[in-house]
């Protein structure tokens, strides 16, 4: 199955989330994080505006690390599986995208980038 790579694992550290564009369309579609030592992928797109979650570039996590927030309304998701526990989305869910570390990267298919 074709992949495309986001990046080395390696730059994924814990509490941190990294936005990525793998269609090149000049707007983080996916971002990746480390959560008690798991990387997870989800799309970048809030499940109750439909609009993207970080307000800056990169900014996808509440200052101590421990939320996904979207900015636009302050919704709060868990990282580990992405679930919506505070806000007018709660228990609706990020969409989460399949991944897997290929020499050291982190890829995910191809087919998943269209939502």
């Amino acid at each position: 199955m074709p992949c495309v790579a986001l990046c080395p694992l390696a730059e994924l550290s814990e509490g941190k989330a990294r936005g990525f564009d793998p269609q090149g369309r000049g707007a983080d579609s996916l971002f990746a994080l480390r959560h008690r030592g798991v990387v997870r992928v989800y799309r970048n797109l809030c499940p109750h505006l439909l609009v993207p979650l970080e307000y800056r570039k990169d900014r996808f996590l509440s200052a101590d690390g421990q939320w996904v927030v979207c900015y636009a309304h302050g919704a709060r998701f868990r990282p580990d599986d992405g679930t919506c526990v505070h806000g007018p989305c709660r228990g609706d869910a990020l969409q989460a995208l399949d991944h897997r570390e290929v020499d050291g990267w982190l890829v995910v298919p191809l087919q998943q980038l269209h939502p």
